[in-house]
């Protein structure tokens, strides 16, 4: 297994667009609910234990080797606003790219020639990792991970955060991270014996709303 790949795949220099995206931080700065530390851990908490979940059992599941077009309905489902199926679609279509780029594979292209607009980037993060040789969990702690970084990056720009205390925040959450990413590789093995809808189904109806909203402002600095 070359878990050395799991490092390239969550490197948040890895081409795969993630960095024009706050994964919700925005709104929220603008709302008032991330003002420091402190509130940018609530809310990370937050998105970890809802789309972190599902995003994380979504890209287990992928890289256990479940059906990617079965998965990627199973997102669709999952993503009750159109601005956030948009979003994980276009994010999808640039981590294809550079997956495809880095680690070759049949199942990689498969997916493309079924999905040229893109498939859920949880999906194609999951296939990713499977294509570099690394197993569920860790397409899982990936995923985990990324829901949490991308916030805490976000909110650095927005709130010229002190970068120290948003990477505090991260360390916090490892410990739930952690346990996130073993759940969400639990319910990806379930699949067999209970069908798609092992997989997690977990909501933030906020980040779905401001999601929406923030996706009509004609002016920001984040693409969601």
């Amino acid at each position: 297994m070359n878990r050395a790949a799991l490092f390239v795949l969550a490197d948040g220099r890895f081409p795969a667009g993630g960095h024009a995206h706050s994964g919700g931080a925005e709104p929220a700065v603008a709302a008032g609910r991330i003002r420091d530390a402190e509130t940018l851990e609530e809310f990370c908490r937050g998105r970890l234990h809802t789309a972190g979940l599902v995003a994380a059992a979504l890209a287990a599941a992928a890289a256990a080797g479940h059906d990617p077009l079965q998965l990627d309905e199973a997102a669709d489902a999952r993503t009750p606003v159109q601005a956030l199926r948009t979003t994980a679609r276009k994010l999808g279509r640039q981590m294809m790219r550079a997956a495809r780029a880095t680690w070759p594979s049949a199942e990689l292209d498969q997916l493309a020639a079924a999905r040229p607009q893109g498939a859920h980037q949880p999906v194609v993060l999951g296939l990713s990792a499977r294509s570099a040789g690394l197993a569920p969990l860790d397409a899982a702690c990936a995923a985990a991970y990324e829901t949490v970084s991308g916030p805490a990056t976000a909110t650095v720009r927005l709130l010229s955060l002190d970068p120290f205390d948003a990477t505090a925040v991260l360390a916090r959450l490892a410990p739930e991270l952690d346990q996130i990413a073993a759940a969400a590789a639990d319910a990806a093995q379930r699949i067999p014996d209970e069908g798609i809808d092992a997989l997690p189904a977990a909501s933030a109806p906020l980040l779905d709303i401001t999601a929406q909203h923030h996706a009509a402002w004609p002016v920001r600095l984040f693409a969601s």
